[in-house]
Formats: structure tokens, C-alpha cells, sequence
């Protein structure tokens, strides 16, 4: 039984001192698409496609005559959500060539509007965040 019992005591100090030794760990910044496993090509070259349509001349003065920062709102365009880009995508697809920009202008306004009132940015100084 002795054999025993020293065998176990031997075990156990050589497991409760393994325990103890140092583990290391690494840690890196993560975006929230990579971590769900979200980007794809299709939204990456349709968030391209809205960046530069938003960095044409007559779109910045028209965001300009808003109110709004163009650098700001493209900036935005990075936070925003898959279903989003595809949606704003497709509305840019539906305009005729020579313009309807105005719809654009709106729908990029109220998402602009909408996330300036939830907190998220701060482009519009007469609006109150909800935080």
C-alpha cells in the first residue's frame, strides 16, 4: 500500500507543479468581421464601389450643401452593416445614369442621421445621442 500511496504523492506534486508554470497566451486587435467570419469579396468591392461614388466632385458638394462631411461619410461606410452596403449598393445600381443622386444623398443622410442620433458618430450638431 505505501508503494502506493507514494506513486499518487508523486503524481500529484508533479500535476499541482505543472499547473503552476507559466502558459502563453497572444493577443491581437480583431474586427468584428473577422471574428464573425462575415466579409466577402462582394461586400468588400460594393463597400469600394459606394466609397467612390461618395468621393465624386458633385456627390461631396452635395453632401457638403447638407451639412454633412464627406470624409465623415465615407468614413461610415466602413461601420457599416452587410445588409446595409448591399442595400445602398442596389440603390446606386437603380439610378439612371444621368443622376437621381438625390435619393442617394437622402438614403446616405438618414443612415448618417440615424447613427448620430444612437450614438455612433457625431456629424450632425443638432442632434441629441439617445446614450
Amino acid at each position: 500500500m505505501s508503494h502506493f500511496k507514494r506513486f499518487i504523492a508523486s503524481f500529484l506534486i508533479v500535476c499541482l507543479t505543472s499547473i503552476t508554470l507559466p502558459m502563453q497566451a497572444f493577443a491581437a486587435i480583431v474586427s468584428t468581421e473577422e471574428a464573425t467570419g462575415t466579409i466577402t469579396a462582394g461586400t468588400t468591392a460594393e463597400r469600394e464601389r459606394i466609397t467612390g461614388f461618395l468621393a465624386r466632385d458633385d456627390i461631396r458638394k452635395s453632401l457638403e450643401a447638407q451639412g454633412v462631411d464627406p470624409q465623415a461619410a465615407i468614413d461610415r461606410v466602413g461601420t457599416l452593416s452587410d445588409e446595409e452596403v448591399q442595400q445602398l449598393a442596389g440603390r446606386i445600381d437603380q439610378m439612371p445614369a444621368g443622376g437621381d443622386v438625390l435619393g442617394v444623398l437622402f438614403t446616405v443622410f438618414i443612415i448618417l442621421l440615424v447613427t448620430d442620433i444612437l450614438g455612433f458618430t457625431k456629424i450632425f450638431p443638432f442632434t441629441r445621442s439617445v446614450r
